[in-house]
This record gives C-alpha cells, sequence and structure tokens, in this order.
C-alpha cells in the first residue's frame, strides 16, 4: 500500500466506504455484453425523439461530470468514443440517487436507459438504471495532454490512452498496421513463423545484446538482436517464403527513434533478391497507408493543427546507389582504393554532426557511410531507396559481381530515418565464414561466428532476398508521432528513485 496518501485519495477512500456502507460494491459490475460507445451513438436515429429510443447499455470511463441540481450530466470514454449520459432524479431509485453523489472522475461504471437526445441535440442516455465497475482511487490529471508532464503519461499509460483520445487512436491505428502487415504478407504467399528469442550466440545485425544465464544448462544466452539467421536455416529446410513479427532487444542507448525493444518484421524470399525486397516493402508501406490511413500523402502537424511535413508515398520510389547520393550532396566522388579518402572539409562536417569517430584511421568505406548517416540520411523525408553499401560492414549479403566492394543491399529511408534494409542473401559458406571473420566495427557489435549457421550453408541455401521493417519507425512516419516512445505503449523508462515523492 502506498504511505504517501494525497488528500483527493483520501477522499476518494471515503467516498468508497460510504459506498460499501450503502451496500454497494464498488468494483462489482459486470455486464453480459459491452456495447462500443460509438456504436451505441451511431445507432440514434430522429424519430427516437427526446427518450423515446431503445433500451441500451453502455460502459465507461467518466471523463467528464457536471451536477445541475436534480439533474448530472455525464460524459463516458471507451475506446470507441465518448457518449453522454444523463442521471435524472426522476429516473432514478433513491439508492441510485445517493451514488450518483459519491461518483468521481475516473470512475468506470455501467448505464442503461433509452437512447435519446437533450434539447440541444446531443445524443443521450437516459438512465433508468446504473452500477460501478470500478471506483477511481486516483484522479486524472488536470491537463494530461502531455503539456505539463511528458514523462508521466509514458509512465502511466494506462491513464494517458483514456485522457487522451488522441493517444488512443495512435494505438488503434498501431494494431491497424500489424494487421494490415499479416494480411498483405499471406496474400503473397509468405508464412507467419516464429523462432527463438533466447539464442546461444547473438547474431543476424551489428548491435550489443542483452545477456542472460540459463541454470539448467549453465550457459549464457542471449535476448535476440535479429531473427535473421533462423528465418535463414528455414530457406535451408525447403520453406520458400518466410516471415515473423518479432520483438528484437539491443543494448543500446535511447532517443526519439531508439528503444531497447522494439518491432520489425522480418522476411525472406527464396530465389529474390534486393531488388524484389525493394518492391515488396515498397508495396507492403503504400498498401498500409491506403487502407489505414487513406492517403499517400502523410501530414505530419503541430497539435494546433499546423502542418509542418508532408512525406510523399506516391510510387515508384527513388532508387541512387551511395556513392552517386553521396557525390550528389557533397562533391565528393568516392573511391575505396584510396585511405583517408574524405576531404578535410568533410570531416569538419562530420564531427560538427556528432560522428561517432572522424579520426584518420577510420576506413574510407566508413567514412563514406558516417557521410551519409550523418549529413544526407537525415534530409530524406520522401522515401528513397539507398543501394550498395561498402560489403565490409554488411557480412550477410552477396558482394556486387561487378564491384564487390558494394553489397547488393538498400536502405530505405523515409522522414530522415531508415525504415528498412534489404539485401541479396549471401549462401556461399566459405565467403560468409570469411565475412564473419574480417568484418568492421565496434567489437562488441560484430557479429558472432555462428558455427551451426555455417553448417547450414553447407547443405545448401537457395538464392534469396530479405528484408527487414521497423514497425515502431513506420507508425511513427504515418501518424506524425515524433517519438518512438509515442508508438509504444510501454517504452522503456529510467526507474523512479527511491524516496521520490509521487506525482498526484
Amino acid at each position: 500500500m502506498q504511505q504517501n496518501i494525497s488528500a483527493y485519495e483520501e477522499e476518494r477512500r471515503a467516498k468508497l466506504e460510504r459506498l460499501r456502507e450503502l451496500g454497494v460494491d464498488p468494483y462489482g459490475k459486470r455486464t453480459q455484453a459491452i456495447v462500443p460507445l460509438a456504436q451505441i451513438k451511431a445507432s440514434y436515429k430522429p424519430e427516437m425523439g427526446h427518450d423515446g429510443g431503445p433500451i441500451v447499455t453502455g460502459t465507461g470511463r467518466i471523463v467528464l461530470k457536471r451536477d445541475m441540481g436534480k439533474l448530472s450530466f455525464l460524459t463516458l470514454r471507451d475506446q470507441s468514443g465518448d457518449l453522454q449520459v444523463a442521471l435524472d432524479r426522476k429516473r432514478l431509485n433513491e439508492l441510485a440517487w445517493q451514488v450518483r453523489g459519491l461518483l468521481d472522475l475516473g470512475d468506470i461504471i455501467a448505464v442503461s436507459g433509452p437512447l435519446g437526445t437533450t434539447q440541444k441535440g446531443e445524443v443521450t442516455i437516459w438512465a433508468t438504471s446504473f452500477a460501478l465497475a470500478s471506483k477511481a482511487l486516483l484522479p486524472p490529471p488536470a491537463k494530461w495532454e502531455g503539456l505539463s508532464d511528458v514523462e508521466l503519461r509514458y509512465r502511466r499509460r494506462y491513464v494517458d490512452l483514456w485522457a487522451n483520445p488522441q493517444v488512443m487512436q495512435v494505438f488503434r491505428q498501431r494494431m491497424r498496421v500489424v494487421e494490415e502487415i499479416r494480411r498483405f504478407m499471406n496474400q503473397r504467399g509468405f508464412l507467419e513463423v516464429e523462432t527463438p528469442m533466447m539464442q546461444p550466440i547473438a547474431g543476424g545485425a551489428a548491435a550489443r545484446p542483452f545477456v542472460t544465464h540459463h541454470n539448467a544448462l549453465n550457459i549464457p544466452l542471449y535476448l535476440r538482436i535479429a531473427p535473421e539467421l533462423y528465418l535463414k536455416r528455414l530457406l535451408v529446410g525447403g520453406m520458400a517464403r518466410v516471415f515473423e513479427l518479432n520483438r528484437n532487444f539491443r543494448n543500446e542507448g535511447i532517443s526519439p527513434k531508439h528503444n531497447p525493444e522494439f518491432t520489425m518484421l522480418e522476411a525472406y524470399e527464396a530465389y529474390g533478391n534486393w531488388e524484389t525486397m525493394a518492391e515488396l516493402v515498397e508495396g507492403l508501406i503504400c498498401h498500409i497507408a491506403q487502407t489505414v490511413f487513406g492517403t499517400l500523402r502523410i501530414e505530419h502537424k503541430r497539435p494546433s493543427g499546423e502542418v509542418v511535413k508532408t512525406i510523399n508515398l506516391t510510387r515508384p520510389w527513388r532508387r541512387v546507389r551511395l556513392v552517386d547520393l553521396v557525390a550528389e550532396r557533397t562533391g565528393w566522388n568516392f573511391d575505396g582504393r584510396k585511405f583517408q579518402e574524405a576531404r578535410p572539409e568533410i570531416r569538419e562536417m562530420l564531427k560538427h554532426h556528432g560522428a561517432r569517430d572522424t579520426a584518420l584511421n577510420l576506413s574510407p568505406h566508413e567514412q563514406l557511410v558516417e557521410t551519409y548517416e550523418k549529413l544526407i540520411e537525415p534530409t530524406l523525408i520522401d522515401p528513397c531507396f539507398v543501394t550498395h553499401f561498402p560489403s565490409v560492414i554488411i557480412p550477410l549479403a552477396r558482394e556486387n559481381p561487378e564491384d564487390p566492394q558494394f553489397a547488393d543491399v538498400y536502405e530505405l529511408a523515409i522522414n530522415g530515418q531508415e525504415i528498412s534494409p534489404g539485401y541479396t542473401e549471401l549462401n556461399d559458406p566459405e565467403a560468409q565464414a570469411r565475412h564473419f571473420l574480417h568484418q568492421v566495427g565496434k567489437e562488441e557489435e560484430k557479429q558472432k561466428f555462428d558455427e551451426d549457421f555455417i553448417t547450414a550453408l553447407k547443405y545448401g541455401m537457395p538464392p534469396a532476398g530479405g528484408m527487414g521493417l521497423g514497425v515502431d519507425r513506420l507508425v511513427m512516419t504515418l501518424t506524425g508521432a515524433e517519438s518512438i516512445r509515442d508508438v509504444i505503449f510501454f517504452p522503456l523508462m529510467k526507474p523512479v528513485e527511491k524516496g521520490e515523492p509521487p506525482k498526484p
């Protein structure tokens, strides 16, 4: 039990005890069928008049309460929307009228009565009976829209969802996006599969893993950073098209674009390549935008409604090689044979934009990628497939046969961030083993040498294309959310310090 009880909670606890004295269970009402409030509201017809509609039952949380002597108006809210309820002294028995005086904002109630309207035309349930389903002991914050304490909204999402309809709308849209991903992939013959989330070797992407321990086997295990190596094993096993909507875990920083736990779509197609994967993801995102949001022109708006950015998803999307895009934007004509490649002014720009390492010991290929990620990617608002990245930083992709220093891959950028990588997958076991041994990058983030995966490739994996799609970032892009925490129900937050006073 919380030790520091506020005056607001004390007042509500007193009402709770009074309800029990009246023989009312504050947590007891159960309805046989729950009809969304929006559906009840939409069922009203003008011929029903003031209170001549059918008897309906609605449940919801009280978000507005106005007492007017012998008449009280409540606004109930559920995930579908709001609906007004009228509590009229003439229609309720004595007990119900006493309970009316003990209701607070945040309480959940079930109401029955004829459907009608007020004199001003507001669709209303004229209650003939109601009952508490749950008494709220804590009041909703006065200004929950996030202007006063954004962090508190993330920590108490369970309040944010019902106090802010826009937040509920974003998460309903997110669920629709996931539904459409599954529908789209199934219609194209991809099988949804499940692969291990705890793995003996962390592989499939360059990232620092979370480490745990299995007591019975006395071995370390890793929360997966990607399902790639297991999905490719299924290609070896004879599955031609597979996908997984998976949770990935990367022991890295938190930012508006990063959460340590996130959702990815990952898909592989036998006899595909990076180009078929680009077509797949382009079609998928356009399908989602049109089906869920009804448009291919996505507007990002301020709370005032002012449009600050428009993303045009109209096909076809641009495809451009990395070296050509860098030359176009910076004038640097890359030549990977020259060490200390980048010109001094480009290194200064990289340093100014926070490149992770601008020392001269960066390889030319790393300089090229840093230039793209720091100077160019944030400016790519409309969709752009940037293709053919250096093969030394992408050990799981096939080298381009015409220029082996580059891999046959794409990175899809939308809204200034990477949304989807796609590869022509490497299926040569000897080349894959060499790539694992000679990849570049931070030592703790390199792909570990997975001998069983090499063994699987020795049995023969067909040529294939593979792609990933960041679901959280896609939802950010399509809803206009500015932070990944706005599209994840419960983002990771720094724990509240012990002894910190609770917020109302």
